[in-house]
């Protein structure tokens, strides 16, 4: 049956209008964006689908280009909306906490990062710059590979945050896998740079690891 066809409050358009966008299933969120289905199929059907051939949102958010292309009703036009989406939002998240929103809440800081580094099929290194009110000065990947003592430079972070005239800044990188859990690997390296930022006076306020899930603060954690 087409989705037109359904009752009013099941449709996934109407439903988000009224109930806002929280209340959608993944399936519901994509057909909205997928807009129609195929010859047979309803757009929450192929939705469904969609999810199930690449095992979830997030890997379907992650996949390359070729990857998402070969995905069943998905091509080059679906794929470049995709990540103009992405792109979108993740801009209009750094505006904000560069023109309102102080860094005094781990919340604002998780749901940024989550943003930034969440899709990455790659591990980022990335660092936030901060002024002396805790507001974003710059977002900046530095590294990118994996995380070790050999991949990570402390002065290369002491460098940009004389660059930026920091105060303070917070430390995050991804874990592909979606497993967020710090490995003794990120906690050597953050007390290299603390150590590092500690001669100029910069604070180091915290270390994020995004995964799935929300990110693990080495702060909360009691690793800082």
């Amino acid at each position: 049956m087409s989705i037109k066809h359904w009752p009013e409050q099941e449709r996934p358009r109407e439903k988000l209008i009224h109930q806002g966008a929280g209340a959608l299933s993944d399936s519901e969120l994509l057909a909205i964006f997928l807009r129609t289905g195929t010859q047979g199929i309803s757009a929450v059907e192929l939705a469904r689908q969609v999810l199930s051939q690449f095992g979830g949102l997030r890997a379907l958010m992650s996949a390359s280009r070729e990857e998402f292309c070969q995905g069943f009703g998905l091509g080059d036009a679906k794929y470049t909306q995709l990540q103009a989406v992405l792109e979108m939002s993740k801009r209009h998240l750094q505006e904000q906490l560069m023109r309102e929103t102080v860094f005094t809440s781990a919340e604002h800081v998780r749901t940024y990062l989550s943003s930034q580094l969440r899709h990455s099929q790659r591990e980022i290194f990335a660092v936030l710059f901060l002024d002396t009110q805790h507001r974003l000065i710059r977002y900046q990947e530095l590294f990118m590979g994996t995380i070790d003592a050999a991949a990570v430079y402390p002065r290369e972070v002491v460098k940009a945050a004389l660059q930026y005239n920091a105060a303070a800044v917070i430390l995050a990188h991804n874990h592909p896998s979606g497993i967020a859990e710090p490995s003794q690997a990120d906690i050597s390296i953050t007390d290299k740079i603390k150590r590092a930022l500690d001669l100029i006076d910069v604070r180091l306020l915290d270390h994020f690891v995004v995964g799935d899930g929300l990110p693990v603060s080495l702060a909360e954690r009691g690793l800082l």
